[in-house]
């Protein structure tokens, strides 16, 4: 594969940059079918027998080759993010206990539609399933084989339920909203067998909340008022592809860069990329060193698997360049600029919480779409539409109206090109529809996302998502 996009042993930075084209997992799927059938040489040196599945937040499952180097990869940057932990806290404590990670089923499944190798070994699975060494399951983390093998996630709470509450845990991992799953099946299970539902009794000693996969914000009080004061939360950045980034400072300096365990990285900024082609977007590149604070970028990814200049479809901004921190903002298929108004995800959950923290609400999940107004005049005329969970029980009663013009608000003082837009006749105040408690559960478990490594997507640029919750909603406005 090196060969056929023209890289040479040796070759410096200028010439691959000028000769390789970017590529997206459509580009490089073909291959990666060839090496699913037995191909050998294809992205990378030998045969690769192991595949990771990513979510599909965006689109449909990807399976992307997990070769001995990347899974050395794997290990080496979570050694490096427990390593800054550690650095930030002061102690080593956090390894006296077990660790508790909250995943998809680590269960190894052979592709059917693969030709078998000769130990008919083709198979498909997760990071966990095919990157940690054996010693850690049997000394350090949780849960054990047969519960993180399980594909029910209801069923997988209940056994973790069990199964831990006796544990000494000090580290908690996974997606926020699904660590408050465990929490609602923990007390759950408490209550049935009369035993303590308050999670700092039961896990003492846990220290570290290990959050990813979705921004913290929307989950931070009532995690904070779960597991205690005494648990720090960690964020780790990291996909089927690769480990991106951990916390090695506090969570406002941003998260540093793994810039040294096997990964190259190149950046593109986020306009480049949105107002050129593909063919122009190798050009558009720039390494690491040439990166700059406060600017949107998409990463590229260089990787052990073959991957090569690989588009990863997530932004970034970097907080700082000595050394190189940042914090994940969206995705380049999750933002809003049906009207030109370029509002990225972490705008949009930013002003959520911001104004829920004012009136002490709760937000369960959200979602925001485009919603398009007909014209006589062609012009593409408009308004954002807020679909918005909160938690009931709150003493200040919520409605869609005060939430909208205060979202409106904080959107004109924070985003860039809001005001512009709303202030010509594109675009008009935002529509925000509060739904009944479930709706949001409903729609994941119908399109089988509920649990595990699953995420709800914050905004698309189309009414996909939103006109499916329109069909199966009981909102107020």
């Amino acid at each position: 594969h090196g060969r056929s996009i023209c890289i040479e042993r040796g070759m410096d930075y200028r010439n691959f940059r000028s000769r390789v084209t970017v590529s997206g997992y459509e580009h490089v799927a073909p291959q990666i079918e060839r090496m699913k059938r037995g191909g050998a040489n294809v992205l990378w040196p030998g045969q690769c027998s192991l595949y990771a599945t990513s979510a599909g937040t965006t689109g449909p499952i990807k399976a992307v080759p997990v070769t001995t180097e990347m899974r050395q990869h794997f290990r080496r940057a979570e050694i490096a993010s427990m390593l800054f932990y550690t650095a930030r806290v002061g102690s080593s404590t956090v390894f006296q206990g077990r660790h508790l990670t909250l995943g998809a089923s680590t269960a190894l499944r052979h592709i059917a539609s693969a030709r078998p190798f000769a130990a008919n070994e083709t198979t498909l699975g997760g990071i966990r399933a095919v990157a940690l060494p054996s010693w850690v399951g049997r000394h350090l983390s949780e849960p054990s084989d047969d519960i993180a093998r399980l594909t029910d996630w209801a069923a997988k709470l209940e056994q973790i339920a069990a199964s831990c509450e006796q544990l000494d845990v000090t580290l908690l991992g996974g997606i926020p909203n699904w660590m408050l799953n465990l929490v609602e099946a923990i007390r759950e299970h408490g209550t049935r067998n009369g035993r303590p539902r308050d999670l700092a009794a039961i896990w003492p000693h846990l220290e570290c909340l290990v959050h990813s996969g979705v921004p913290l914000g929307p989950f931070q009080d009532e995690l904070r008022q779960a597991f205690g004061s005494n648990a720090r939360f960690h964020e780790v950045y990291c996909a089927a592809e690769g480990f991106i980034a951990a916390q090695d400072a506090e969570a406002t300096a941003g998260l540093r860069l793994m810039a040294n365990v096997g990964l190259f990285f190149e950046f593109i900024a986020l306009r480049d990329f949105a107002d050129t082609g593909r063919l122009a977007w190798g050009e558009k590149a720039v390494p690491l060193e040439q990166v700059r604070s406060g600017i949107d970028y998409v990463i590229l990814l260089t990787t052990p698997a073959g991957l090569c200049r690989y588009i990863l479809g997530d932004i970034v901004r970097f907080v700082s360049t000595e050394p190189h921190r940042l914090m994940y903002v969206g995705r380049t298929d999750l933002q809003l600029n049906a009207f030109g108004e370029h509002v990225i995800e972490k705008d949009l959950t930013d002003v959520l919480v911001t104004v829920c923290n004012r009136h002490r609400w709760t937000i369960k999940n959200f979602h925001v779409a485009p919603m398009f107004d007909n014209s006589l005049t062609g012009q593409t005329r408009g308004r954002h539409e807020w679909w918005v969970e909160l938690r009931p029980g709150t003493t200040e009663t919520p409605t869609g109206p005060l939430l909208a013009a205060e979202l409106d608000r904080e959107l004109l003082a924070r985003s860039p090109d809001y005001p512009a837009r709303r202030s010509g006749s594109s675009l008009e105040a935002p529509l925000v529809r509060l739904v009944m408690p479930g709706l949001f559960k409903h729609w994941m478990r119908s399109k089988d996302r509920w649990g595990a490594d699953h995420k709800m997507p914050r905004c698309r640029g189309d009414r996909l998502i939103a006109d499916e919750l329109m069909a199966i909603a009981c909102f107020t406005d």
